[in-house]
């Protein structure tokens, strides 16, 4: 019996009604093209926050504030304590956000925007997670964990239950692949409407915990290093209680990008979709781009239909976002006409 039921999607879906955005379902030419089949961008990077962490951390302080809580804590590679200190904001709780020192600026400054107290510790999620912890049991704090925690993943589902409402002939569904927790709810969502949906999981090459887990068949640790995906970085926590096994359980296949394939992913973005968006954001479409998606897509036993890339968010440095930019020369044929 799976951990997660969709009674939970859908209390889940009603608690965060009204806080949280149902997000565009948009169709991209340009990857249709390349596909060979109907490409449509799920695009969280409209959210308040700029991504789609602010479901799960919405479903979850919604309830803890419930219980009475008034002070929290989390670990985050920016945006989950983004979407933390946003959701705590609106529902009148402390949040205080432990990031380590790989963390973009731009993204520890939005945090402290938006009221919340930013700790910044060590240089790694681990690090980051265990002073959080340190937080609850020495001063009392509740955690929000960013991505093992069911509050957290019913949250993230909430795009899987869109998906398939808006495009029920969806075949396949392409989730940047970080803990789990996005993964594990789109999956879950999606599989349970139907089964026969492929979902692919895609993340960098350098330093993927999940990646590293499912490939030794247990959660283990890896080292973490600087990436253009940033968001996608950080273990998944060797006692991790849920997003292993639902990832495990539910994913088809692990795609593997370098870090050129990334920043390509991201100029595509920009030239072709009009969207400003993170490495993380960015590594469905440059699967696509690069050719890791060709097998899946050309496989005889899979599902014909639309394929679905969720676009995970916006919060990129701009300056960094300019240079990858301009850093890929465009088309000679390509030009604007005003």
């Amino acid at each position: 019996m799976s951990v997660l039921s969709l009674a939970d999607v859908y209390r889940a879906r009603r608690r965060i009604e009204g806080r949280v955005l149902r997000t565009p379902l948009v169709e991209s030419p340009s990857l249709s093209a390349i596909a060979g089949a109907p490409v449509y961008l799920k695009l969280e990077t409209v959210q308040p926050t700029g991504s789609f962490k602010l479901r799960g951390a919405t479903n979850a302080l919604t309830e803890l504030a419930a219980q009475g809580c008034r002070k929290v804590v989390t670990a985050s590679t920016g945006n989950h304590g983004r979407a933390v200190a946003h959701a705590a904001r609106a529902l009148g709780i402390e949040a205080t956000v432990c990031m380590s020192a790989l963390v973009p600026g731009n993204k520890v400054e939005a945090v402290r925007g938006l009221g919340a107290r930013a700790c910044i510790v060590g240089n790694s999620q681990d690090d980051a997670e265990r002073e959080a912890l340190r937080l609850v049991r020495e001063e009392g704090f509740a955690y929000v964990p960013p991505f093992d925690d069911l509050q957290v993943i019913a949250g993230q589902a909430t795009i899987g239950l869109e998906i398939v409402e808006a495009l029920p002939d969806v075949a396949h569904i392409v989730v940047p692949l970080s803990g789990g927790g996005l993964f594990a709810g789109v999956a879950f969502a999606a599989k349970s409407a139907q089964r026969a949906i492929r979902m692919s999981g895609v993340t960098m090459a350098r330093g993927a915990a999940m990646h590293a887990s499912l490939a030794s068949g247990r959660p283990v640790l890896v080292e973490e290093v600087e990436t253009l995906a940033d968001s996608l970085g950080g273990g998944i926590g060797l006692e991790n209680r849920y997003t292993y096994q639902l990832t495990r359980d539910l994913i088809d296949d692990t795609l593997l990008l370098d870090e050129d394939s990334i920043a390509r992913g991201i100029v595509h973005a920009y030239r072709h979709e009009r969207l400003v968006v993170e490495g993380a954001a960015a590594v469905g479409m440059a699967a696509l781009l690069d050719g890791a998606l060709h097998d899946a897509l050309h496989d005889a036993r899979a599902p014909r239909g639309p394929l679905v890339i969720v676009v995970t968010g916006a919060n990129i440095d701009i300056e960094l976002h300019r240079r990858i930019v301009n850093a890929v020369p465009a088309p000679s044929h390509s030009h604007e006409t005003t």
